[in-house]
Order: structure tokens, then sequence, then C-alpha cells
């Protein structure tokens, strides 16, 4: 990870690439799932015609497999698409902002506090940045509360939004700008 006297581009840093291209290869296979599943859904509702057309029987239980495939499909096609735009995003706001050094502190269950380097509690006009992270995913949680008190690495990414990062984190982790 790039450190402080470093003022290259976050998006340049080798372990960030690699970080971006995981978070957009996973928003690739929730697309990809999302597509197969509503795909087979039209597969399996046309065989389902077809064989109750055949035979005269109906095959209700089918019809709420058919319903259910759908409905998965579509909601990991919209996960899949908005992990893609987030990946985009992310990739373009780090080439033009290098990575800011400092200390998180666990606030809450999703709630962080970003420290940048230098701050300093005592001194009035020192602020920490107070986060809420994007991800719901438990694994995720767990991992960015297990740096309570650790270095990290943060850029802005957005008027609101931030993105973390730490040596053997491995990923990326969005978050927003808590309302204090």
């Amino acid at each position: 990870m790039r450190h402080h006297g470093d003022v290259r581009p976050a998006a340049e840093d080798p372990q960030t690439s690699t970080a971006l291209a995981a978070h957009q290869a996973g928003a690739l296979r929730w697309l990809g799932g999302g597509v197969m599943a509503v795909v087979l859904a039209v597969v399996l509702g046309m065989a389902t015609v077809a064989v109750a057309g055949d035979t005269g029987r109906r095959y209700p239980l089918l019809g709420f497999a058919v319903i259910a495939l759908v409905l998965l499909g579509v909601a990991g096609v919209v996960a899949g698409t908005g992990a893609l735009v987030r990946t985009a995003r992310w990739r373009r706001a780090l080439a033009a902002t290098a990575w800011c050094p400092g200390r998180l502190r666990i606030a809450g269950p999703a709630i962080v506090a970003f420290e940048p380097e230098g701050y300093d509690e005592l001194d009035p006009d020192d602020e920490r940045v107070h986060l809420r992270l994007l991800s719901t995913a438990i694994w995720r949680t767990r991992a960015v509360q297990r740096l309570d008190g650790g270095d990290v690495l943060a850029a802005p990414v957005g008027p609101t939004e931030w993105v973390l990062t730490a040596d053997g984190l491995g990923t990326l982790v969005g978050a927003r700008a808590a309302k204090r």
C-alpha cells in the first residue's frame, strides 16, 4: 500500500488494482448468475407449458419455481449492475486521488471513524470522519471491525462516499459519511 510521502493516485497501487478487479469480478458473477436464473426460468416455464399442453396435467409447483427464479434473477441482475457501476465510479475516483493513511475506530456495528494521520483528539479543529459501511455482508463488516485501532488507507470517491482498505484486507470497503 502507498504511504504518506507517496502522492501517486490510489488506483495505481497494485493492491488497489487487484481489489478493484476482484470487486468487478464479483459484480460480473452476480450479473451473470442473475441472467442465468432468468434464462432458466424462461426455459423451465416453456417446458412446463409444453408438457402441460401434451399431458393435460397441471404443475403448480413448477410455476412457483419459475416465479422464484425470475425474482432471484432480477435481484442478481440489479445487484450486479449496481456493483459494476460502483466499481467504475471507484476506479475513476481513485485514479484522481491518493490514499490518505490513518487509523480506524469502530463506533458501532456498521459505523466507523477514520482518523487521518496526524489527527489529535485534543485539538478542537481536528475531526474524525464518521462513516457508515455500505456493505451488509457479515464477513465484510467483521473484517472491518477487526481493524479497530489499526492503520488503514482511505480515499474520498464522492462528496459523501469513501473507500477504505488496509494491508492484508484484500478488498475495498465502501462507506458513506454518517450523520452524527
